[in-house]
């Protein structure tokens, strides 16, 4: 009997796995598609551009909705994808994936394991944690995205003009983080119910 119990048990948590794995599969791809067609690129006078975008509103929500590991390597994935495609960014895709998969896992560490969002029944602790955990997240992609692209175009690339482009990386990124702030914590809040209706909601 125990035997048995201890297949179903390993069975139940290979289709969790499973069900992640695509779940975060689905949120590379979202994350991408919002990059490449709902962004607004602005080019800088050091050869390279800023863009004003939603990706990181859905690296935040992979990591509210999947947990820290999942989340967040489905968004980084998304937004390595989109740089990888686009030939500006490109030297820059290791940054990226880095960048982003560090910020799912600070925001599903303060979501999930200090808040404990997927459990708690009230909502209003619910909305506070989770606005924590978002600003957490977006805090640290606003302090140290533009930093270390800065410190890799001076001392990788060599461009000289990379203190122009810092300044307006740093605008841009405080920019995407309030919007993108508003947009993850309403998605999650939105989407919690139906999700938990459909059976497809994930406990930590």
């Amino acid at each position: 009997m125990n035997s048995l119990n201890s297949t179903a048990a390993i069975d139940s948590a290979r289709r969790e796995s499973l069900r992640r794995l695509v779940f975060s599969g689905i949120f590379a791809a979202l994350t991408y598609i919002v990059f490449t067609f709902l962004s607004i690129p602005i080019p800088t006078i050091a050869g390279d551009k800023v863009t004003v975008h939603l990706g990181n509103a859905f690296c935040v929500l992979g990591a509210l909705i999947l947990g820290s590991a999942y989340g967040g390597a489905g968004g980084a994935l998304g937004l390595t994808i989109a740089d990888l495609m686009d030939p500006v960014y490109i030297v820059q895709a290791p940054i990226t994936f880095v960048i982003k998969f560090l910020m799912g896992i600070l925001v599903g560490v303060v979501a999930h394991k200090m808040g404990h969002i997927t459990t708690e029944r009230d909502l209003g602790k619910v909305f506070r944690w989770t606005l924590a955990a978002v600003i957490a997240g977006l805090a640290f992609n606003a302090i140290f995205d533009p930093t270390i692209r800065y410190f890799y175009k001076i001392l990788i690339l060599g461009k000289p003009a990379a203190e122009v482009s810092f300044a307006i990386n740093i605008g841009v990124t405080v920019i995407n983080s309030v919007v993108s702030a508003f947009v993850a914590t309403g998605l999650y809040m939105a989407l919690r119910a139906p999700l938990k209706k459909t059976g497809l909601f994930f406990y930590f």
